[in-house]
């Protein structure tokens, strides 16, 4: 194993198209909860204990051999938005595309076929890892960095924020993101004996309810 493949996986210019989307960034930032570092570390503090939590258990238990069908059944599940389903699958689609440039695989192969048009991007992470030598553990810090690293990146876009900010947030978010991948590790671990029911399911209604409305406008900055 190599533990650099994580540098990869997680390196924001990993061509897995997460640059062309906020993570609920831009609705917020129009509707007026995001106006300065201080509420983008709110906000990026709200979505990694509710997506956050749920895209590192999901991206944990794919790298545990968990049957991918059943995971991405259960992301469904725990996405009531289906632009954010809609999201969610292209980014799958996408993430597919390079992981499979980069470690070819057999399971990411069957993976590819099962989904034609996506599994969620979670999922796919977790397969990645996998094919790529990784632990559980970096599946979930890959998913649970993601959840804040996009949201304050786009933001740096969308206010002309400064970026030392933006990076001051995910700095100080990073205890909480310890504590947030070890549990979305611990249970993934359950779901090997209790079935898929174990992970969280943590619910943010605002950014579904910005997901669907972000989804409406006929100009936009961002995918999602």
């Amino acid at each position: 194993m190599s533990r650099a493949a994580l540098l990869v996986l997680a390196d924001g210019r990993f061509p897995a198209g997460g640059h062309a989307h906020s993570g609920g960034a831009e609705a917020a930032v129009k509707a007026g909860r995001i106006t300065c570092a201080a509420s983008l570390e709110g906000f990026c503090r709200g979505r990694l204990h509710t997506a956050g939590l749920v895209a590192g258990a999901l991206a944990a238990a794919a790298a545990l051999g968990v049957e991918p069908r059943e995971l991405d059944a259960a992301a469904d599940a725990r996405t009531p938005s289906p632009a954010l389903r809609v999201a969610a699958r292209r980014l799958g689609r996408q993430l597919m595309r390079a992981a499979r440039a980069s470690w070819p695989s057999a399971e990411l192969d069957a993976l590819a076929r099962q989904f034609p048009k996506g599994a969620h991007q979670p999922v796919v992470l977790g397969v990645a890892a996998r094919a790529a030598g990784l632990e559980p553990e970096d599946a979930a810090y890959c998913a649970v960095y993601e959840s804040v690293s996009g949201p304050a990146t786009a933001t740096v876009r969308l206010l002309s924020l400064d970026p030392f900010d933006a990076t001051g947030v995910l700095a100080r978010l990073a205890p909480e993101l310890d504590r947030v991948a070890n549990t979305a590790v611990e249970a993934a671990r359950r779901v090997l004996g209790e079935g898929v029911d174990a992970l969280p399911a943590a619910s943010g209604p605002l950014l579904e309810v910005g997901a669907q409305w972000h989804a409406a406008w006929p100009v936009r900055l961002f995918a999602s």
